[in-house]
């Protein structure tokens, strides 16, 4: 099976690029080399844009090739998928040709007609109550998932903020919480003393400003304590350039920006005990190899995973992966994309995602080749994480975590070794969920797919006792 290659429709970019630029469409097609008519099919994605002109418009205009990426126009062409399998839609079917095209052409409205459902899905779920005060249309952690997912999972200025505070300290053997609790003395006269009281009152850090004291768990990880203190100064130093980003372009419900405070201090956090520039130096010497990373920068699995899902600082990206992190019942507790994966908005993930096998082999890394509905395939990288249990009466969480890249950036990491990259036979199908996916030969199959018409067969019986009858 050869190499599926998708095709990158950039025609929003292209508009967006020439408005930017004053530009005619004459002008602007003179500039690239090209003729007029080609430049217009181009921008109303009539025709793909090659890979030819795409370095030529990245040197024309200092521009990378991210910039021109579909992603966004990918996550919204799964989010109509799921909304418009809704048995709502049933009577008006729309075909996944119309999604594509109203996501690449309309994004805008696209986005309008998905917040409007969400807003039906709201009252619909609490339709029992007389009177509803005013709602958002999405849950404020949907809302910060959204904005953080438009951003790409970077924030300049805040990662910026952090590469240039690492440099003020003074990290001796790779060794940074002894350099970060001699800073929040020096600077804010605060000492460091271990509580054993603080697990049991559901706190991992508290400043007490009477004492001068922070309060940190008893017995717990270096990596912990690392991220921890890096969180407590971020509140301390950072507060301002958060509070300006969230007022120049957060969340405008309150409780998502409280939600986006929170994601905002942990970035910080994550960004200053992991440089960029050092961190993504390491990482591509090392090829992306995730244990080595925690090595040797002394942080844990989960802090790499989600510090590689972050790097793509403009003119400097890493790889672009997604980054999720689910517990055992299947429920999502983090989801960072910085490429065209998108996961379930409705039901479960896929239960042929190697997450899933992860559980049955614990620390141990799983890898997998999946190709989606949308024909992309991702490499995957899986492995559980978190503590052991303490005593018997302890019921730790089980997590795990899944750090995924196109198939085309998997060479560029260790865990390619061994792998036949040209070869698809033993590429894992996955889907949005069940309740989405067109998949009707699928086994693992839970229920039909929403907004079809079915059809049992009275002749034969397949592998699911139902499939969905063609589009239209």
């Amino acid at each position: 099976m050869s190499r599926t290659k998708i095709k990158l429709f950039a025609g929003n970019r292209l508009q967006q690029l020439r408005k930017r630029e004053s530009l005619t469409q004459a002008a602007m097609a003179e500039r690239v080399g090209i003729s007029l008519s080609y430049l217009n099919q181009l921008e109303r994605n009539h025709r793909p844009l090659p890979n030819h002109l795409l370095q030529t418009l990245c040197e024309r205009f200092a521009l990378t090739p991210s910039w021109f990426s579909d992603t966004r126009e990918a996550h919204t062409i799964q989010a109509l998928r799921e909304t418009m399998a809704d048995p709502v839609f049933k009577m008006a079917p729309l075909p996944f040709s119309k999604m594509t095209e109203a996501a690449n052409q309309s994004p805008e409205l696209c986005q309008a007609f998905l917040t409007l459902y969400r807003a039906y899905s709201f009252h619909q779920e609490r339709h029992f109550e007389a009177a509803l005060p005013s709602s958002p249309a999405l849950e404020p952690y949907e809302s910060v998932g959204n904005w953080v997912q438009e951003h790409g999972n970077y924030f300049h200025e805040l990662d910026r903020a952090a590469e240039e505070f690492y440099k003020t300290l003074t990290v001796e053997d790779r060794q940074p919480d002894a350099a970060l609790t001699q800073h929040l003395y020096a600077r804010h006269g605060l000492h460091i003393v271990q509580n054993a009281d603080m697990e049991s009152r559901g706190l991992v850090w508290r400043i007490d400003q009477h004492t001068r004291q922070i309060h940190l768990p008893h017995n717990q990880p270096h990596e912990s304590t690392l991220f921890f203190l890096a969180q407590i100064i971020g509140q301390l130093e950072q507060s301002r350039l958060i509070t300006d980003i969230l007022r120049r372009e957060g969340p405008k419900d309150h409780n998502a920006q409280e939600l986006a405070r929170v994601y905002l201090g942990n970035y910080f956090a994550g960004a200053l005990i992991l440089p960029y520039a050092r961190f993504l130096e390491r990482a591509e010497k090392l090829r992306y190899d995730i244990d080595e990373l925690r090595r040797h920068f002394s942080v844990s699995f989960e802090q790499v995973c989600h510090r590689l899902s972050t790097l793509q600082r403009p003119g400097a990206e890493g790889i672009p992966f997604y980054f999720l992190k689910l517990d055992i019942a299947g429920n999502i507790l983090k989801s960072f994309s910085a490429n065209r994966f998108s996961q379930a908005r409705f039901g479960g993930p896929c239960p042929l995602w190697n997450v899933f096998r992860a559980f049955a082999t614990p620390g141990q890394i799983q890898v997998q080749l999946s190709q989606t509905t949308d024909d992309a395939i991702y490499l995957n990288v899986a492995r559980t994480v978190g503590h052991e249990g303490s005593s018997y009466a302890d019921r730790p969480r089980q997590i795990a975590m899944v750090l995924g890249c196109s198939i085309a950036d998997a060479t560029k990491t260790v865990y390619a070794a061994g792998l036949n990259l040209e070869d698809h036979t033993m590429v894992v199908p996955i889907g949005p969920g069940c309740r989405a996916c067109l998949r009707d030969q699928c086994r693992h199959r839970s229920l039909p797919v929403s907004g079809r018409m079915l059809d049992t067969g009275s002749h034969a019986r397949g592998v699911v006792p139902y499939r969905a009858l063609p589009e239209g």
